[in-house]
């Protein structure tokens, strides 16, 4: 799949900018993009959560900067400027992890400094801010940005509620529950990553459906034109 999906039509209001990203252009779950740190931080919901939050950060981020320059910036260079963007954002979003939440910051080890190459945030430069205006930047960003963190979480917390018996640390699951380990592990990523996305395109293929459904009904209800009386007869096709 290609890095960057570009636009094929434009956005029809600005709800439709920040709610794409959510569920139809889900980053995850439909772009299959950022699968490395959506496989590899959330075997723990604060990982999931830190991950997602400091992803959605450096997208706004450097999303303003870029779509405010986009008239400036030389086509020839825009990809290492905006990389260059984006890791003064990422550098922001580290030191403060490592401040704020010292712990989850050293769980997650280097895939914190991997949300430079991540194709979410680069991908979403080269598609969209450079070429809208701030506001709507910012709105896709957004958008594009808190569906990265909902599809972390809908793989984290299963993850560590299984594979733990925890939420964010504390304990929830019966006192004789044993923990299926297996979900801590690469293969318990690669399972929820599945689910996921077998149950999205189930979605998907079902909501297809009843659309055609529906304009199938729509076409049988439609009265046909009658044929006028007077109407001359067709002409017979010369052999």
């Amino acid at each position: 799949m290609s890095m960057v999906k570009m636009e094929t039509k434009a956005a029809k209001s600005t709800s439709e900018v920040l709610t794409r990203g959510l569920w139809h252009e889900n980053p995850v779950l439909v772009q299959t993009l950022g699968l490395c740190s959506a496989l590899a931080v959330t075997n723990a919901v604060a990982n999931s959560l830190a991950m997602g939050l400091s992803t959605t950060f450096v997208l706004v981020g450097s999303s303003i900067i870029v779509s405010t320059m986009r008239k400036i910036i030389p086509h020839q260079i825009r990809i290492t400027t905006y990389i260059l963007i984006i890791a003064t954002f990422l550098a922001i979003a580290d030191m403060t992890l490592e401040a704020v939440v010292p712990d989850v910051h050293k769980a997650m080890g280097p895939y914190i400094a991997l949300i430079i190459t991540n194709c979410i945030v680069l991908g979403r430069q080269e598609a969209f801010a450079s070429r809208r205006p701030v506001g709507l930047s910012i709105l896709d960003a957004l958008g594009n940005g808190l569906g990265f963190t909902i599809a972390l979480l809908l793989m984290g917390i299963p993850r560590e509620v299984l594979g733990n018996g925890t939420f964010l640390g504390v304990h929830v699951m019966p006192r004789g529950f044993e923990p299926w380990v297996v979900m801590l592990l690469p293969p318990g990523g690669f399972f929820m990553i599945g689910v996921l996305l077998l149950v999205a395109n189930w979605h998907d293929l079902k909501v297809q459906a009843r659309e055609r459904a529906k304009a199938a009904a729509a076409l049988a209800a439609t009265p046909a034109t009658p044929r006028r009386e007077d109407a001359p007869e067709p002409e017979a096709a010369l052999v």
